[in-house]
């Protein structure tokens, strides 16, 4: 039982419930970004194309576009623990389905982009679950020290997974990465079964009375509030146009650079070292200071920015400095929208909150992806980032000037 009203990332992390939830959603993550540096690049090695790279991201995206609402109201009336466990069971099977057809031999393209569209199913019925159960396991004025001790521990893992991946890859094979990912999710699993997030059984009743099981109604009451719309929007610009500089990073390696997968997982690790900082640097007092969904918004225009310079570099230690400055912006803009989301809304309708924050996010990387590879197959990656990074600083700027002409008072989101 949590006793302080207002703890310290160092002593949240003492406590049982959420450490635990922590360290195997670590874990987890590791073995989930050893799978992600394996994939694109066996992806890349098979099919030879760009296009395969961005159609297998948009295929692990695209199911948030029409499900991800649907994973919001079950979260909000359902056990949230029973919906992880459930879904990412699946995810579980689907990547020892991959291990197999990868020790036989038999794995293809077509089949990869289909496991891909399973897993992003799962994922987008089961991340607002996972989302909202955080803040269960907290006092709600450490939220924003648990989403952002929880970026912290993704970003941890978007370093050590690349780091391993890399090693892995060049001595053993891709095979392992994905053994690895599979052994992964049985921490998670056991911790989860022994978590009970406070006010579940109090959601559970309060939300399953005789509704429809979508009302739409529900969400464009949420959508009206503009900060919520806009910080929305902003997640939305971002992931659209500057996240497919993760999903096409191997690419720029193999392309531009003309390297091999170590320095594939050498620029994922740069990029996750910078998400590590920006995660961090949450904590601070200036940060704090910013109002998060208004810092948001001014840190995607310089992430817009910085993937310009990543197009026209031709430095493989400058881009893994760039990378570095990439990873933080992205992480901070996420953090911020989120966090500013997390904070402002109830309990009974979290959920609902955190399926849109996902849907943008999501959204935004799977349509990126495909668009993306579309414009890399008819042109050349680093032109294809410069029209993203200049078509995110235009948008960006124009949401920055939107939220300056309103004002008011950040209110509780019901």
């Amino acid at each position: 039982m949590i006793q302080n009203s207002d703890q310290s990332p160092k002593s949240l992390l003492r406590t049982g419930r959420y450490s635990l939830f922590w360290v195997s959603s670590l874990l987890s993550n590791i073995g989930t970004w050893m799978q992600q540096i394996a994939q694109p690049w066996v992806v890349l090695s098979l099919s030879n194309s760009a296009f395969w790279v961005g159609l297998d991201s948009f295929a692990m995206n695209a199911p948030s576009l029409l499900f991800m609402l649907w994973g919001g109201v079950l979260a909000d009336r359902y056990d949230r623990k029973k919906i992880i466990l459930f879904f990412q069971a699946i995810q579980f099977l689907c990547v020892v389905v991959m291990v197999v057809l990868l020790i036989l031999g038999w794995l293809k393209v077509w089949i990869i982009v289909i496991i891909s569209f399973l897993v992003g199913l799962t994922d987008s019925l089961s991340m607002p679950a996972f989302q909202s159960i955080i803040p269960s396991l907290v006092n709600p004025k450490d939220i924003p020290h648990a989403v952002s001790l929880n970026s912290t521990q993704f970003n941890l893992s978007r370093i050590l997974g690349p780091m391993i991946a890399g090693i892995v890859i060049v001595r053993f094979g891709a095979v392992i990465c994905f053994g690895a990912n599979a052994v992964s999710y049985i921490p998670f699993f056991l911790s989860l079964y022994f978590i009970y997030p406070r006010g579940e059984l109090k959601i559970k009743k309060e939300q399953i009375e005789a509704k429809p099981v979508l009302q739409l109604q529900e969400f464009k009451k949420l959508l009206f509030k503009a900060e919520v719309r806009i910080s929305l929007i902003t997640v939305l610009v971002t992931n659209l146009f500057c996240g497919p500089l993760v999903t096409f990073c191997s690419v720029i390696i193999k392309n531009v650079f003309h390297a091999e997968v170590e320095n594939f997982g050498g620029a994922m690790a740069a990029f996750g070292l910078g998400g590590l900082i920006g995660a961090a640097a949450s904590f601070f007092p200036l940060f704090k200071s910013f109002k998060r969904d208004r810092f948001a918004t001014a840190i995607a225009i310089f992430l817009g920015l910085i993937t310009v310079a990543i197009a026209l570099n031709h430095s493989l230690f400058l881009l893994y400095a760039l990378l570095v400055l990439a990873g933080g912006a992205l992480t901070a803009t996420n953090i911020s929208a989120n966090t500013f989301l997390q904070e402002n809304a109830t309990n009974a309708i979290r959920g609902r909150i955190a399926s849109l924050y996902q849907l943008a996010l999501h959204g935004g990387i799977s349509a990126g992806g495909l668009l993306t590879g579309f414009t890399v197959s008819q042109l050349n990656i680093s032109t294809a980032l410069i029209i993203n990074g200049g078509l995110a600083v235009v948008l960006l700027v124009l949401l920055l000037w939107r939220q300056f002409r309103y004002s008011g008072a950040q209110t509780v989101l019901r």
